[in-house]
């Protein structure tokens, strides 16, 4: 991770990325402990991780990280992504949305508010996604 990376992070830390990694962590265990659930427990983990420290890092389709599809870039992901968005998606994104709002308003906080922006994104369709090295 570079030195700037690093800064970015601790900063992020600071300014409300703890608790939506918080947040990603807390869904994670309760469809952890639903078991059925444990598919999008390691999707919400992996996320959680890169929530709290996104710089340096981004979230591509892991198609393209493997170069061939799997259960969760396939028809399965499709659905598995359209209940994690009604049970557990909305409202990881409002999180992030309005975490991107208050940042907003200020200059410094642009570029977190930005991150919380993509993280949103992400909030609503996280399975076949593969965090990786930016």
């Amino acid at each position: 991770m570079s030195p700037v990376s690093l800064l970015l992070n601790i900063l992020w830390i600071a300014l409300g990325g703890f608790w939506m990694a918080a947040g990603w962590a807390i869904a994670a265990i309760i469809m952890a402990i639903t078991i059925i659930g444990l598919p999008w427990a390691r999707a919400s983990f992996s996320i959680a991780a890169y929530t709290l420290f996104p710089f340096g890092q981004m979230a591509v389709p892991r198609e393209t990280v493997t170069g061939r599809e799997d259960v969760g870039t396939g028809p399965l992901g499709l659905l598995g992504n359209i209940i994690w968005l009604v049970f557990a998606g909305w409202w990881l994104a409002l999180g992030h949305l309005i975490t991107a709002v208050l940042l907003a308003v200020t200059i410094v906080g642009i570029p977190f508010a930005w991150a919380h922006v993509k993280l949103a994104g992400i909030a609503l369709w996280p399975i076949g996604k593969e965090i990786v090295p930016a």
